[in-house]
């Protein structure tokens, strides 16, 4: 596959594929994340980020 957007269902320790693809897309920057890179959701929110800082992010943004 090639440039397909994956849908996942994100779990605690791991996500399921729920649709076939090659990435995802970071919820606060918009950045592609090849599943192979994939590292860091919220399974609450069931929502990926590209790294630590968006995740990092994410989470400053609810505390307030």
């Amino acid at each position: 596959m090639l440039n397909k957007l994956a849908k996942l269902k994100y779990l605690a320790n791991n996500f399921e594929i729920i649709e076939d693809g090659d990435h995802v897309v970071c919820a606060i920057s918009q950045k592609k994340i090849a599943l192979e890179n994939l590292t860091y959701w919220n399974v609450k929110e069931q929502e990926p980020y590209f790294s630590y800082i968006e995740a990092s992010i994410k989470r400053d943004t609810n505390k307030k």
